[in-house]
């Protein structure tokens, strides 16, 4: 019937959640700990040797305070209607995420078997490579025998520098002197294929239930800040989907025969909640009238007719339309375009007056923000922001951008669960085959029986759209294939 994990995520999402902190909390109690009756470490013995009546006092104890949590925690929800509406989305969630995380997703093992093998020779010639460069083998994942080549030996400039003023080539370091050296970028290129083979390609066939061929993830739901789902073991949140090498991963998500996947997602979902939450006249008609919304940017920010927008002006607009939700700054737009820092604070100008309400919007966030301490979603989960006052001005910068950027990632994640909670019920009520598996992002991934394709096709986006009356119309779009990758 309740949570109290769940309440406590609700009511104070930047505190521990975990039943001994909440009791010394809310209760003033403490009491037994695990360790107190399992010991640590080696020593540590399972539950099932310890005493019976030690384990009953310890678990009766659990129960007890469990109940005096719920008893302190929900008055205070009933005495806020928008936070007990998000409570109670989290429960039904709960109940889906169950079933998500029984179903489980099948996994061919030879297709991963098979990119292991191609990722391990492009390892090993990626190896080959850098030691001609640098003409000498060496570790590639020594960051002592790194700055050795880089910086005495090839002469490559020095960055940055370790708090202890050794020189740095952690990732940043690499990334920048990749733009102009081959040996840096040989090393980025090796330590993402050598994380995509140790965490996905040979681990996930491992992972799979040696009698069903399936994996079965674990949905975190009181983790992320902004209401976010995270997933481990295996983290399938993570599954890099902008190189060729980690799309492929996906392919060795498939179904049973007689079975498709199919994949429903949001369509921009966080420019939508942006036009809805800053009431901008241009940013609502341009997704009312359903425009392309990034040509339609390009447009307003460089001053020609849509459709002659160029493939590159496309480009720009949409880094300054995501980057602007994050609260990339005039600094953060020109690293990522590659321009010059006074270039980018001139199309960030030129778009808060095309946008003026989007202006509106991050001003009158950042002082409300600076105010109340929390911001919140368009449903009411409330994002709190501790460093939003700090006397530290990048902890500050920072509390400040996710004050602008997390209603719209908290409301895209109160969306994806109405969605999941909605689409659910739907097959339960119709007594539908079809199955939800994954929860990626703003991504439900589904087992189609064939003779529900057309069903699934023309139902999904129709129940994705209607979960919320916002401003702009939601849009969830449908693919269909033999796999995960083949579905996109």
């Amino acid at each position: 019937a309740h949570d109290t994990m769940l309440q406590s995520y609700v009511l104070e999402v930047n505190k521990p959640h975990g039943l001994a902190s909440l009791a010394e909390r809310h209760l003033g109690r403490s009491g037994i700990s695990f360790e107190d009756l399992c010991g640590k470490g080696a020593h540590q013995i399972p539950f099932a040797q310890v005493a019976v009546d030690q384990a009953a006092r310890y678990s009766c104890e659990d129960a007890d305070q469990t109940l005096d949590v719920h008893q302190t925690l929900w008055p205070r929800l009933l005495a806020e209607p928008r936070l007990r509406a998000i409570y109670e989305l989290e429960i039904a969630s709960s109940e889906v995420l169950y079933r998500i995380e029984r179903n489980g997703v099948l996994i061919d093992a030879p297709t991963l078997s098979r990119q292991s093998q191609e990722l391990g020779q492009r390892i090993v010639a990626l190896e080959e490579e850098a030691y001609a460069i640098a003409g000498q083998p060496f570790n590639l994942s020594s960051p002592k025998q790194l700055g050795e080549i880089f910086f005495d030996k090839l002469g490559l400039p020095v960055i940055k520098k370790t708090a202890t003023g050794a020189r740095s080539t952690d990732e940043e370091v690499l990334e920048k002197l990749a733009e102009d050296y081959p040996l840096p970028a040989k090393i980025l290129e090796h330590r993402s294929l050598s994380k995509l083979k140790g965490t996905y390609t040979d681990k996930l066939a491992q992972m799979a239930l040696p009698r069903t061929g399936r994996v079965h993830t674990h949905y975190a739901q009181a983790v992320a800040v902004t209401g976010r789902l995270s997933s481990n073991d295996p983290n399938l949140q993570n599954i890099p989907i902008r190189t060729a090498e980690g799309r492929r991963v996906r392919e060795a998500f498939v179904a049973p025969p007689g079975c498709v996947i199919a994949s429903a997602d949001y369509s921009q979902i966080e420019l939508r909640i942006m036009a809805h939450l800053s009431g901008d006249e241009a940013l609502l008609a341009a997704f009312r009238q359903g425009q392309d919304v990034h040509r339609a940017t390009a447009s307003e920010v460089f001053g020609v007719p849509p459709d002659q927008v160029s493939s590159e002006q496309r480009r720009y607009a949409k880094v300054i339309n995501f980057g602007l939700i994050y609260g990339m700054s005039s600094f953060g737009l020109a690293k990522n375009l590659g321009i010059e820092t006074k270039a980018a604070a001139a199309w960030i100008d030129r778009y808060f007056q095309r946008y003026p309400g989007v202006k509106r919007y991050m001003d009158e966030t950042r002082a409300q923000a600076k105010a109340q301490g929390y911001v919140e979603t368009v449903f009411g989960r409330r994002l709190v922001l501790p460093e939003i006052n700090s006397p530290n001005g990048p902890r500050r910068a920072g509390a400040e951008r996710a004050a602008i950027n997390a209603p719209m990632q908290g409301t895209a994640a109160d969306l994806i669960k109405k969605a999941m909670v909605a689409v659910q019920h739907t097959l339960d009520h119709e007594q539908r085959a079809t199955r939800m598996i994954m929860q990626v992002h703003d991504e439900l991934v589904f087992e189609v029986p064939e003779a529900e394709v057309d069903w699934l096709r023309t139902e999904i986006p129709r129940l994705m759209a209607g979960v919320a009356e916002l401003q702009v119309p939601l849009l969830a779009e449908v693919g269909v294939g033999a796999n995960w990758e083949a579905a996109h």
